[in-house]
């Protein structure tokens, strides 16, 4: 199954993308950002994140379906 993940802020940062496209059998996006996490480095732990699926709020534990978008959003600081 390919999933297209976007990455925002301090995400994006660590990552160096600002959106890229995996592949893989992932049951929701909890599985998704555990594999990020592990092997690409990103240091934000799930607890601090909201994620949308296909421009949603979602919740972690949503099925996922092929060509389904994934965004991972962290915290945000501003004025």
């Amino acid at each position: 199954m390919e999933i297209k993940v976007k990455y925002f802020a301090a995400l994006r940062d660590e990552r160096g993308l600002d959106e890229e496209v995996i592949s893989g059998e992932y049951a929701n996006a909890a599985e998704v950002y555990t594999y990020l996490k592990t092997g690409n480095g990103l240091s934000l732990c799930k607890s601090k994140l909201k994620v949308a699926i296909n421009d949603e709020f979602a919740d972690w534990e949503t099925p996922l379906s092929e060509g389904d978008s994934i965004v991972f959003i962290p915290p945000v600081a501003g004025g």
